[in-house]
């Protein structure tokens, strides 16, 4: 018995859960440990106790309230990608308004969950972010891809020096555009086949699965080559395009 409650362990999702208090995170850690996916990692209230347990516990995912305090909890997310990069955060916010789901991606979230959504979902936010995908419904994506055609912030979206090469970072700045293959491949003289062989390889380069995921990247990593998309609502559709009504589900290279 001990053995099979073993191997039924590894098979489970270990996660991490810290509201804003720590009444809040015993409320949260407990309902979520009534899901059998999900092994339950004890959080400390602190951020530097999450932190280290971050580092000796290594859940798969973390779910961090953006009104943890002292710092609030987009600071822990940025230490997060630092501390255990393994990690993938989804951050619980008190109301999906733009300004919050920006700064939520910036800090490095893969994922985004309002407590006005019924409970029942962040079970399959949870398990689609650990599966490596990114979770937002479609009003929360939009507003990130809305930020991304706006000049004000255009100054965020950068690439750290030396990942990319020149051409590949072409073709990343088309992405972040919203361009399809077909236009990527006019714009850069390129055939189609060659635009998803590009992608194929920034894909493996950056660690991600999606066009959505490269933009999110690109918007908050490292200093090098600024990105300006275009400020046309157009620019915007084409990625949409690619995502689902929740965006946790990976977007296919067409």
């Amino acid at each position: 018995m001990a053995h099979l409650t073993a191997v039924s362990n590894q098979l489970r999702t270990r996660v991490l859960a810290a509201d804003s208090t720590s009444m809040t995170t015993q409320l949260l850690v407990d309902a979520l440990a009534r899901d059998a996916q999900y092994q339950m990692i004890h959080s400390p209230s602190s951020p530097t106790g999450i932190l280290d347990t971050l580092k000796t516990e290594k859940p798969q995912v973390a779910v961090i309230s953006a009104e943890l305090e002292p710092s609030g909890g987009f600071e822990l997310v940025r230490q997060i990608r630092t501390a255990s990069p393994n990690t993938r955060v989804v951050v619980l916010l008190d109301s999906s308004e733009q300004t919050p789901v920006i700064e939520a991606f910036r800090a490095g979230a893969h994922g985004v969950f309002c407590r006005t959504e019924p409970f029942r979902l962040l079970a399959k936010c949870i398990q689609c972010v650990a599966n490596g995908q990114i979770w937002a419904n479609s009003r929360e994506l939009h507003f990130v891809l809305e930020a991304l055609a706006q000049p004000r912030l255009s100054h965020a979206v950068n690439l750290k020096d030396g990942l990319l090469s020149a051409r590949e970072t072409d073709v990343v700045m088309c992405v972040a555009e919203g361009l399809s293959n077909r236009e990527i491949a006019q714009r850069l003289k390129l055939t189609e086949h060659t635009v998803k062989n590009y992608l194929f390889r920034i894909f493996d380069k950056l660690g991600v699965s999606s066009r959505v995921e490269v933009v999110l990247y690109a918007l908050r990593n490292g200093n090098g080559t600024q990105i300006v998309p275009t400020a046309s609502r157009k620019a915007v559709r084409p990625l949409a395009r690619a995502t689902k009504a929740v965006a946790g589900i990976p977007v296919t290279i067409r």
